[in-house]
């Protein structure tokens, strides 16, 4: 028969290792904020702060350009014929596509 390691004997089977095991079972698998949802969240997190720098690129340069309309009159014209098809009275517009 296998003789138990008396460290195992005093420690592990006492009560108290028994509660102590559990308990660590339950903190890091089983409940709510356990160790593998705590990875996941700290995944997610990384995830969200390169989105947000990216979406931040995005604003400054968005904001640039709302400058740059607000500024130049001849950007604004340009603007408005080229994305919502603007032209003057009498004017034909002609649209080349590629």
């Amino acid at each position: 028969m296998l003789k138990t390691p008396k460290w195992i004997r005093e420690n592990l089977l006492t009560k108290w290792g028994i509660a102590t095991v559990l308990f660590l079972v339950y903190i890091l698998l089983i409940n709510e904020h356990n160790l593998v949802q705590h990875m996941q969240n700290k995944h997610k997190l990384e995830q969200l702060i390169e989105q947000k720098e990216i979406l931040e690129e995005k604003i400054e340069a968005d904001q640039m350009k709302i400058e740059e309309l607000q500024t130049n009159q001849k950007n604004l014209e340009k603007f408005a014929r080229e994305q919502f098809l603007m032209h003057k009275e009498n004017e034909d517009v002609f649209i080349i596509v590629e």
